[in-house]
């Protein structure tokens, strides 16, 4: 079974898009129509921007979708997914792809994640730091010892737990993991603490505008990142999008199950490799590609 797996936050980079707006008329089609929802030109800042500009949340998340979706439309009748998934934001890319959302909704969603998340950020500094070479019980019981909030955040892969929270609570876990044999605790240069309780606030914001969104059934099943199950119901779709913002990516599990279920090769959609990389170290064997440009 083909599986496409779509990037979230981090996979940007300034040029990104270009080639699919030079290439395809489909494409530029839709990303001037992205300019016209949002009320700016993102494709500026995408296409020649500078690093500071397309790091502001606020843009990143929108950028990251387009390029995603975009590129799964005009691969046209080659894009046939039998099952999908996303890191984080990449789970609204993977839904639009896979029919459950339209283009319009989806990047309306997106954008609204985005500057709740922003909001969030701005109300508690807040932090997360990639912990290398531990296992994931020890991360989770050194996090659960703690008093300031800190939570595993993101499951990336074997040997590589992303924890988030208040800037106290990840320099305090940060120490103890260190001591307790982790290769190393990198503070990421993120704007706050995303999927930890401290994004309770955009949660809030982004139930409403999720339950008022339709969501019609997906075309494949969309492994979702609260629990790395498949769904094709619309409104478990909807609860699990709301609880994503609080809970983890649990990536690894996500991968591990649909290699279970008969993933047969991971194609990844969007700016980047990195979620080919992780698949490599669940299944070092796993055929992985990118999705390629359409042809001229």
């Amino acid at each position: 079974m083909k599986a496409y797996i779509f990037p979230g936050q981090g996979a940007q980079f300034i040029g990104m898009g270009k080639d699919l707006y030079e290439r395809s008329e489909e494409a530029r089609a839709l990303f001037e129509k992205a300019n016209e929802i949002l009320g700016f030109r993102i494709t500026d800042v995408m296409f020649s921007g500078t690093d500071e500009d397309l790091k502001q949340t606020k843009v990143t998340q929108p950028a990251i979708f387009l390029h995603s979706v975009i590129q799964a439309k005009v691969l046209g009748d080659d894009f046939k997914p039998e099952m999908a998934a996303g890191h984080s934001l990449g789970e609204f890319s993977a839904l639009v792809s896979a029919g459950a959302l339209s283009f319009e909704d989806g990047l309306r969603l997106v954008a609204a994640r985005a500057n709740a998340m922003q909001k969030a950020c701005e109300i508690q500094p807040s932090t997360m730091a990639a912990i290398l070479g531990l296992d994931d019980f020890t991360v989770e019981d050194i996090c659960h010892q703690l008093t300031d909030i800190v939570v595993p955040a993101n499951y990336n892969c074997p040997g590589q737990l992303v924890i988030s929270g208040t800037i106290a609570g990840v320099d305090a876990a940060c120490e103890k993991l260190t001591a307790a044999g982790a290769k190393r605790a990198l503070k990421l240069n993120v704007g706050g603490a995303f999927h930890s309780p401290l994004m309770e606030s955009a949660r809030v914001e982004l139930e409403h505008a999720i339950v008022n969104t339709e969501i019609k059934e997906p075309v494949c099943p969309i492994y979702q990142n609260i629990d790395a199950k498949p769904y094709t119901d619309p409104a478990k779709i909807k609860h699990n999008l709301i609880a994503q913002l609080t809970g983890p990516v649990r990536w690894t599990q996500t991968m591990m199950h649909m290699i279970e279920d008969g993933a047969t090769s991971f194609t990844e959609v969007g700016p980047g490799n990195v979620l080919q990389g992780l698949v490599k170290k669940v299944d070092r064997a796993m055929p992985t590609s990118s999705a390629a440009l359409p042809q001229e």
